[in-house]
Order: C-alpha cells, then sequence, then structure tokens
C-alpha cells in the first residue's frame, strides 16, 4: 500500500510546468494521494512587474497536470483558484469534500515575486500583493480546511516560505518580509493546533531551477546585477555545487504530508544545497 493512499491533498500554485507545485502534486499522487491542483490561471495584470507575470497564468498547465495523474491511476481535478477570494477558497475545500471526502494536506505553495525589487522601487502595490498572496493567501486556505482536518482529528499543512525567509539578499524587502512572516505563521499554527493533530510545517527552497527562478534572473540580466552568462549558473556558495529541482522540494514536501513526519511539526527546513550567503 502506498504510504498517502486514502488521502486527499490540495496543491495551491500548481499552475506551472517547473514549478514546485505541479512537482509535489505529481509526487503526493505517486504516493497515492487523490489531488486538487489549483492556481490563478487567468491574466492577473496587477501581478506584473516590469512587464513580465509574476504568477501564472494558463489554466491548460492544470488540466494538463490532471491528465497526468488519472495516467498513472490517480484521481485529480483542477481548480482556478486566486488565494485573495475567500469565497474561491471556500469553494474549492467544499468541492474537494464534496469529491473525495475530505483534506488531509494543505500545500500552501501559491506566492508572486512582485516583491523582489530594490526598496525604493516598490510601489503600495508589490507590497499589497505580496502580502495578500504569500502570507493571507495561506491564512485563508488554512482557514478553511483546519475546521475539516479538526473532524477528522488529523492533517498537515505545508507552507512554502523560501531561504529568503531564513536569511536576507539585498533588493528582496517585501518578498522576504512575507516570506519571514510564513515561518511566523508556520509556528503560530503549529502551537494552536497541534492538540488537534494538525501538524504544520513549512519548507525553504533556495535556487531551485523553475519557470519563476527563469523569471528572475531575466530580471536580474535587465537591471545589471548579472551577466547573460551567468543566467542557469549555480551560485557559487551553494555547497552541493548545483541549483535544485522542484522535485528536491516535492520529496520533502511529500515526506511532511505522510506518516515519517509524524512527530514533526513547527518546522522550517531549509531545501537549498546549504546556501551559505545572506545575513
Amino acid at each position: 500500500m502506498k504510504e498517502l493512499e486514502g488521502k486527499v491533498a490540495i496543491i495551491t500554485g500548481a499552475g506551472r510546468e517547473r514549478g514546485i507545485g505541479l512537482a509535489s502534486a505529481l509526487e503526493l499522487a505517486r504516493r497515492g494521494a487523490a489531488v486538487v491542483l489549483t492556481d490563478l490561471a487567468r491574466p492577473a495584470p496587477e501581478m506584473e512587474m516590469f512587464g513580465h507575470s509574476t504568477v501564472a497564468e494558463d489554466a491548460a498547465v492544470l488540466e494538463r497536470a490532471v491528465e497526468q495523474v488519472q495516467g498513472m491511476g490517480g484521481d485529480a481535478f483542477a481548480m482556478a483558484v486566486d488565494v485573495r477570494s475567500n469565497e474561491e477558497i471556500q469553494s474549492c475545500v467544499e468541492r474537494t469534500v464534496e469529491t473525495f471526502g475530505g483534506v488531509d494536506i494543505l500545500f500552501n505553495n501559491a506566492g508572486t515575486g512582485i516583491g523582489a525589487q530594490p526598496f525604493l522601487d516598490l510601489n503600495d502595490n508589490a507590497w499589497e500583493q505580496s502580502w495578500q498572496v504569500n502570507v493571507l493567501g495561506m491564512v485563508r486556505f488554512a482557514r478553511a480546511v483546519i475546521p475539516v482536518m479538526q473532524r477528522a482529528h488529523e492533517g498537515s499543512i505545508i507552507n512554502n516560505s523560501s531561504i529568503a525567509g531564513v536569511r536576507v539578499w539585498p533588493d528582496f524587502a517585501a518578498y522576504s518580509a512575507t516570506k519571514f512572516a510564513v515561518i511566523g505563521l508556520t509556528k503560530a499554527l503549529a502551537l494552536d493546533f497541534g492538540s488537534d493533530a494538525i501538524r504544520v510545517n513549512a519548507v525553504c527552497p533556495g535556487e531551485i531551477d523553475t519557470q519563476m527562478g527563469d523569471l528572475a534572473a531575466e530580471l536580474a540580466v535587465e537591471a545589471g546585477l548579472i551577466t547573460p552568462d551567468q543566467v542557469g549558473v549555480p551560485t557559487p556558495a551553494i555547497s552541493l555545487g548545483r541549483s535544485g529541482k522542484g522535485d528536491d522540494v516535492a520529496e520533502v514536501v511529500a515526506w511532511l504530508a505522510g506518516p515519517g513526519s509524524r512527530y514533526v511539526t513547527g518546522a522550517a527546513i531549509p531545501v537549498d544545497g546549504a546556501w551559505a550567503e545572506g545575513l
């Protein structure tokens, strides 16, 4: 029997083909969980930075992922969900319960990099969208699933913070502020709901080869922070000598979702190859 057989997982921010969310959804499905894949999946001009979208806007990626899960013999459905909307989140949770009978796992992965700009360039919209997506989106989804988990007296919530939620780099003010907040939220929920057998942990990815990482590199070139020949070259300060892959994070997410981490809660786990930089 697969370790997550009979479990039900909601994954937010699963709409990028090389994203951590999609990799995690597929890993959870491989381990037996029924998965619900969500993302914004529509244009959001307010999330653009220098003419580039910082969120996933293509619903087709979600639908292809559902087909992939079903091809493995698993159960899945996809749903466009804006984590800034309580109504859309509640509809997602209700549909999940109606379809699969409950919610055992929540991977709060949706995020935006719009806050990764020099401090004096950050306008109020960049701060507001960073807060609404990176922090309040997780608050809203946790608030919607925790009552379901309480009834089952079981659950695992995994929040995607960042190594930028543990250490700080220049020109990441709003992004880092929200990712630090995610770790604080994680610890608070772990304490508040441990008596309900609900575990809450965070993963803190470092330099991961994703489409969001591609965007960050492209913007860094445009800003003159790196040269084009440095794109795709791992940061020298990473001890393991390579950038991570979505699957590297997905394996940790799946472990936190499963029985092997049954006595782990309130943790913020770096998945960064020992990146020895930052303040």
